[in-house]
């Protein structure tokens, strides 16, 4: 397990400077939306001019009907099935789409966009304000899940799709997903959300409100003002990741993966460096994820993730915002799962029987977390394999 103490510093000054320059010059295409196309924001606010970030995989057939809108979690971002220009890595989700994969990119056109309030090339909070020509901070109005689904679909209108084959993703973009479906169930055929919930729950908007006081109580934060400063709060930001990136583990992940292993030593140090190997290994991913994700993003995505709640515009019933629903539903969840459990995606299949919707579920076993959706997991495969090509009979797509 790699140390903190061993982590390249030049690599990663070399991985936070290509992120700066994604955030304002993306290597990826980029839809550009001028003053008189503004996004309606929740807030009550109209965002314009904006952008988003986004990549393609596959190509579009003639009647435009195989389009796969691919949605990202919290700190992903829209190099699904392409290497990070960041972080060198392969996309978060290759093993999933490309050639003969479960999303077949030989069949399927896929597009992924990064959110709106993101930070590797669509309108966040590092983005240039054009009226002030200084980063936006939090003068940003604060982004909802259902703002980012409204951009989404301004880019799908640009890139000439009236209707998706299929909107997919997993965790926040699950919640994306539903919102797609509730907010345009005649724009979606198909939709797979995984590893999600309808509502975020108390307990995770909690991890979430320690994660932001950890960013916001770095002196470096500078009431979000950082970059005008030359600074960056790297300690606040490493803290939040290391407490969110417990809430995507299991116990029996942690139990079997680290235990109670030392790291790099015999005994007990007596001290406070990383004794423990599970110490080393969360100092690890906090410390490599500062290098790649913007601090005041991270507040605006927890945020949206916290305020998303479907049932709360009908009346508190989930059944009644999926009411005559003509879209097909396969939720998955994992049993492990304890951010995003397996009841709260049945839930949301309970809902959408009671709406008459076509609906599916399966859980998968795994001691993995949260975050198998991410993860080897040929059961998952499989399911999604078995939907995506169900819907596309259904859907007349021909191999």
């Amino acid at each position: 397990m790699t140390s903190p103490t061993t982590v390249d510093t030049a690599n990663a000054a070399a991985t936070s400077a290509a992120g700066n320059r994604e955030a304002l010059e993306p290597s990826s295409p980029v839809a550009v939306f001028g003053h008189d196309e503004p996004l309606h924001l929740d807030a009550g606010i109209d965002l314009a001019p904006f952008q988003l970030a986004y990549n393609t995989y596959g190509a579009l057939n003639a009647d435009r009907s195989n389009a796969i809108l691919v949605c990202h979690a919290l700190t992903g971002d829209h190099y699904a099935a392409s290497q990070s220009p960041v972080t060198g890595k392969p996309g978060w989700w290759s093993s999933i789409i490309g050639p003969g994969k479960p999303i077949d990119t030989d069949r399927y056109f896929v597009i992924c966009s990064n959110v709106i309030g993101g930070c590797l090339g669509s309108t966040g909070p590092a983005s240039i304000n054009a009226e002030t020509g200084e980063p936006y901070g939090l003068s940003l109005p604060v982004i909802t899940i259902r703002d980012m689904v409204r951009a989404q679909k301004m880019l799908v209108e640009r890139l000439g799709i009236d209707t998706l084959f299929a909107v997919i993703g997993g965790s926040m973009g699950g919640m994306q997903v539903l919102q797609w479906t509730v907010s345009y169930p005649d724009k979606v055929f198909a939709a797979l959300p995984i590893a999600t919930g309808a509502r975020h729950s108390a307990q995770n908007i909690a991890f979430h409100e320690v994660g932001r006081q950890a960013v916001m109580a770095d002196p470096d934060w500078a009431a979000g003002r950082y970059l005008l400063q030359g600074k960056r709060p790297v300690k606040g930001l490493a803290v939040a990741r290391m407490t969110a990136h417990v809430t995507y583990l299991s116990e029996l992940a942690l139990q079997r993966k680290f235990g109670r292993n030392l790291q790099d030593r015999e005994a007990f140090g007596f001290g406070f460096d990383a004794d423990f190997q599970i110490e080393s290994y969360l100092r690890h991913q906090g410390m490599t994820f500062v290098d790649r994700f913007d601090a005041n993003s991270y507040l605006y995505m927890t945020r949206a993730m916290d305020y998303f709640d479907i049932a709360a515009d009908y009346g508190g019933s989930l059944a009644r915002a999926f009411q005559g629903s003509q879209t097909r539903f396969c939720l998955v969840s994992f049993s492990s799962d304890w951010l995003f459990p397996t009841d709260e995606n049945r839930a949301v299949v309970h809902a959408l029987n009671a709406a008459a919707a076509s609906v599916s579920f399966v859980e998968i076993e795994t001691d993995r977390g949260h975050d198998a959706f991410l993860l080897d997991e040929p059961h998952f495969f499989d399911a999604i394999d078995g939907f995506v090509s169900s819907a596309a009979r259904a859907r007349g797509l021909s191999r």
